[in-house]
């Protein structure tokens, strides 16, 4: 533990207490407690050069979760590789806030647009069985590894389709549509993080264009696929980027819009009542 975490900051790396636990606890199947009750325990050949490998990806950038090949998100185990976007605890917010907007309903039918590792509508159809949820996307390796978490995590209430949403209409009507859609303009992929620029998908990324392409979508077409008293709930970038994609359907025939903070404090989450 101790060498691997004065090589993480040799390189760099100023979480790297954080990163060394993480990939102990995985490797050894621990809880990070058990790190420290086994302190003395001894490992194995196999497990030194594995964590040695992990290591010298690590120091390469690439993203823990990647290395280990899964994540916890709302409580779920999801599983990742550079073919989903790795989930973010900000997006924790949006499922929140979606899970509250169905309380009153019964039995509700939701759309999911871009579902990635699947871990959106994973936590939506745990805590509402009753939810019939259609989750989209038009990654064919996206959609294989969102089925796989899915049976993982014993969910039987959500079905996948490959459909390229800024093209096709999805067929039915819903009482919530949730996505966590690319938002990052081409100009700033510039800027971001290497772990993110250099390993996740940029089709889950960026629009390629100023990062609002899928809001302007989502507003064209919500009306057609929104049953009556349905609601969209969309994350959002930061900097100037809520205030925008607010504008797009304040602009237009949408009068209950709102910025939700997320944990954090940063507006992430815009909630509309169609």
């Amino acid at each position: 533990m101790h060498w691997g975490e004065n090589y993480l900051l040799s390189n760099g790396f100023k979480e790297a207490r954080d990163e060394i636990e993480w990939l102990l606890c995985d490797l050894m199947h621990y809880k990070r407690s058990d790190l420290y009750l086994n302190s003395e325990q001894k490992v194995n050949q196999n497990k030194v050069s594995c964590f040695n490998e992990w290591l010298n990806q690590r120091i390469k950038n690439k993203p823990v979760q990647y290395i280990t090949g899964r994540t916890e998100f709302y409580g779920n185990e999801i599983s990742v590789s550079p073919e989903v976007l790795i989930p973010r605890m900000e997006t924790e917010k949006l499922v929140e806030v979606a899970i509250d907007s169905l309380k009153t309903l019964s039995r509700p039918k939701v759309l999911e647009v871009g579902t990635g590792s699947g871990c959106i509508a994973i936590a939506i159809g745990s805590a509402r069985k009753d939810a019939k949820i259609l989750s989209i996307d038009i990654s064919t390796s996206a959609l294989e590894i969102a089925k796989n978490n899915v049976r993982a995590n014993k969910i039987s209430n959500v079905t996948f389709s490959k459909l390229d949403f800024m093209k096709e209409t999805p067929k039915g009507e819903y009482d919530l549509i949730v996505s966590n859609p690319p938002y990052i303009s081409k100009y700033e992929m510039n800027t971001i993080m290497s772990d993110v620029s250099h390993y996740e998908p940029h089709i889950a990324l960026t629009d390629n264009e100023d990062g609002l392409e899928f809001y302007r979508r989502f507003c064209v077409i919500a009306k057609k696929l929104s049953k009556k008293d349905g609601k969209m709930i969309l994350e959002v970038g930061l900097g100037s980027h809520p205030i925008k994609a607010f504008n797009i359907f304040n602009s237009s025939d949408f009068n209950k819009i709102d910025l939700i903070p997320d944990y954090n404090g940063d507006l992430r989450v815009l909630k509309i009542e169609i």
